[in-house]
């Protein structure tokens, strides 16, 4: 964990491995591949795939990067399209598959794929991002590896149509574009907060002498409730997972966040995460929108009506669309930072 979707060239992804569509015989392609060999070295990289010779249809090789800035390029033998009639979505699968067994052989932390198959191999590219999606969210869940897919257009997304003009309805009706507007709004919300507390803290004695005989068991239910307010959000959260009767293991992998990022939140009672943590843990939790705003509210933050990528998070919680890759996919395709990591 986690899986993320980013824009950029590959040859300069700062991963422990990158990815090379390669051919049976190891030669030098075209586009990406060419790309990746001019940038690690064409002579070294050359002389070093001669050296393995071949590689089966669906499996992947390694060798050193020597330029890159990763260690390793690991040469994944894709697929040509012939239709779909000739195994060419297990080909595929298969070889992103061998690819990611090569990261956990050679102990790397993260590793970047290009979208295989999908430049002169003709594999429409729809397709060929579901199968890498399916496949390296299939893997992630079961290894701690952080994997790109690095993606050059929208081209290749699978966000329906019909998915994406409801999101983009939702935007438009909500979105404020104008940071000024959204900041004096929140500031006279805050203030008028603030306000509501200092007369509820200078009334609370009067109400206190004033309290009923029945009034302890109320006072206690607002004492719990004021508890909870005060929650930090290491704290909270674990309630939340403890309440829902799900594994640690469970959360972080729909949540998108690596094992190691969970532990140092969880040794850490005070632990101060990032708001695109927040976020993907309510999404891995299947968090209500008013849920979430605690779980915000309990790491200093809120739903900015100026932001776009929290009106989508918004969106999928209101519509129940809790599968974290297609939140980040609907996040990608509008250049918002994605949740997790």
């Amino acid at each position: 964990m986690p899986f993320l979707m980013i824009r950029n060239d590959i040859t300069k992804v700062a991963a422990d491995a990158i990815v090379n569509p390669a051919n049976r015989n190891l030669l030098q392609g075209s586009g990406t591949s060419r790309a990746i060999y001019q940038a690690a070295g064409e002579q070294e990289l050359t002389a070093a795939c001669e050296a393995i010779g071949h590689c089966d249809l669906g499996r992947a090789v390694c060798t050193p990067a020597f330029g890159l800035p990763a260690k390793y390029i690991f040469h994944a033998v894709c697929p040509a399209w012939h239709g779909g009639v000739a195994g060419e979505a297990e080909q595929l699968a298969g070889a992103y598959h061998s690819a990611l067994e090569l990261a956990v052989e050679h102990h790397c932390e993260s590793v970047a794929f290009p979208l295989l198959s999908s430049g002169n191999y003709g594999y429409p590219k729809e397709q060929a991002f579901r199968i890498a999606a399916d496949t390296i969210t299939g893997f992630v869940l079961e290894h701690d590896l952080t994997v790109y897919l690095v993606l050059y257009d929208r081209d290749s997304l699978t966000v329906s149509r019909k998915l994406f003009a409801s999101v983009e309805e939702y935007i438009d009706d909500h979105y404020v574009a104008t940071k000024d507007e959204s900041w004096w709004f929140g500031r006279r919300r805050r203030e008028s907060a603030a306000q509501r507390w200092r007369l509820e803290e200078e009334a609370a004695p009067m109400l206190e002498a004033a309290a009923p005989p029945a009034a302890p068991m109320a006072a206690r239910s607002l004492e719990h409730l004021m508890d909870n307010l005060g929650e930090s959000f290491t704290t909270r959260l674990l309630r939340l997972i403890d309440e829902r009767g799900l594994k640690d293991s469970t959360v972080y992998k729909q949540s998108n966040i690596s094992r190691q990022h969970f532990s140092k939140i969880q040794c850490n009672r005070d632990y101060n995460p990032k708001k695109k943590t927040v976020l993907a843990f309510a999404v891995g939790l299947h968090l209500s929108e008013d849920e979430t705003i605690d779980l915000l509210q309990s790491a200093g933050y809120a739903f900015s009506d100026g932001s776009k990528r929290d009106w989508i998070v918004r969106y999928c919680l209101e519509h129940k669309i809790y599968n974290i890759n297609q939140v980040n996919t609907l996040l990608f395709e509008y250049d918002q930072e994605q949740l997790g990591a």
